[in-house]
């Protein structure tokens, strides 16, 4: 370790191989000596316990969570995110009618873009993410008015 020291307003600059070595190996201002500490300043220097003792690891219970959700799921006529990521796109309006299977947005996550499809038939009632918004996992994406037949690819 290396160490800037001063002595008699002189300053030094001190390194030192092993402190617990004996004698000890210092270099200062690159002249190397060797030193032999008085007993009274040496440092304690511990030998490792011969037996092992048992460990016990603490594992505390994990606190619950008291964040409310971004967008809880507001209804069942709420799409919600299938995974978490960014909006790159999205290619619906309020108003608009979709069809189940239809493409309403992207999520780019990992450096892919996922096509989100829509689950159901409908009318968009909101859109309830915006382009370049992280949206987490079951975030709610967007809101239906009125929902038609359900599809499950």
């Amino acid at each position: 370790m290396k160490y800037k020291l001063t002595v008699n307003n002189q300053p030094y600059e001190v390194e030192i191989e092993n402190i617990n070595a004996r004698p000890i190996v210092v270099s200062v201002d690159g002249q190397r000596f060797e030193i032999q500490p008085e007993a009274a300043n040496q440092p304690e220097v511990r030998k490792e316990a011969s037996e092992k003792k048992e460990v016990k690891e603490y594992r505390p219970a994990p606190a619950p969570s008291t964040v409310p959700p971004v967008h809880p799921a507001l209804s069942g006529n709420t799409m919600t995110a299938p995974l978490p990521g960014t909006v790159v796109s999205i290619f619906v309006k309020p108003g608009e009618k979709v069809e189940a299977g239809q493409v309403v947005l992207v999520i780019e996550a990992m450096k892919m873009k996922n096509s989100i499809r829509s689950v159901y038939s409908g009318t968009i009632a909101e859109v309830l993410v915006e382009l370049g918004q992280s949206v987490a996992h079951k975030q709610a994406l967007i809101k239906f008015a009125d929902v038609g037949e359900a599809s499950w690819m």
